[in-house]
């Protein structure tokens, strides 16, 4: 059975042009859901200085990518030095709606994050609010974003 694909979500930090509300409600239903994800701040910003952590993000097979435009993210890895495999997929988050980029985020994953508390309880069932504000896979950087846009 093949891995399911990894999920990378970009917050397209600094060119600010996905509306606050989509990145928040996708940022939020990746948080609150059970698998595992990767996030950078800007994919663009990255490419630009060719951060060699660009190919890293390609390292691990199959991926599916929330970002923006394919062609431009594409572009990006290309120029980063690091082409994108033909099977990625990539999640326009400039013309998709938050429902439509999860679902194809999330279809067919089934891999899910360990626990990172420790307790004995398999799933703890907690609204989004708490789950960002206490989930350490949660990067300080994404919550810090998600408190200015409210």
């Amino acid at each position: 059975m093949a891995e399911p694909a990894r999920i990378l979500y970009c917050h397209c930090a600094y060119a600010r042009v996905i509306p606050p509300e989509v990145k928040t409600e996708v940022l939020t239903s990746l948080a609150s859901s059970s698998v595992e994800w990767d996030s950078v701040p800007d994919l663009c910003e990255m490419a630009a200085r060719r951060d060699p952590h660009v190919a890293t993000l390609i390292s691990g097979g199959a991926l599916r990518i929330a970002a923006c435009y394919p062609r431009v993210v594409r572009s990006l890895f290309q120029a980063a030095g690091a082409p994108l495999p033909p099977e990625t997929q990539i999640l326009n988050m400039r013309t998709e709606t938050p429902a439509q980029i999860i679902e194809g985020l999330l279809a067919g994953c089934e891999k899910t994050r360990g626990q990172t508390n420790l307790s004995p309880t398999s799933k703890v069932e907690v609204g989004c609010e708490s789950v960002l504000g206490t989930d350490p896979s949660v990067p300080v950087f994404f919550r810090n974003l998600l408190e200015e846009e409210r």
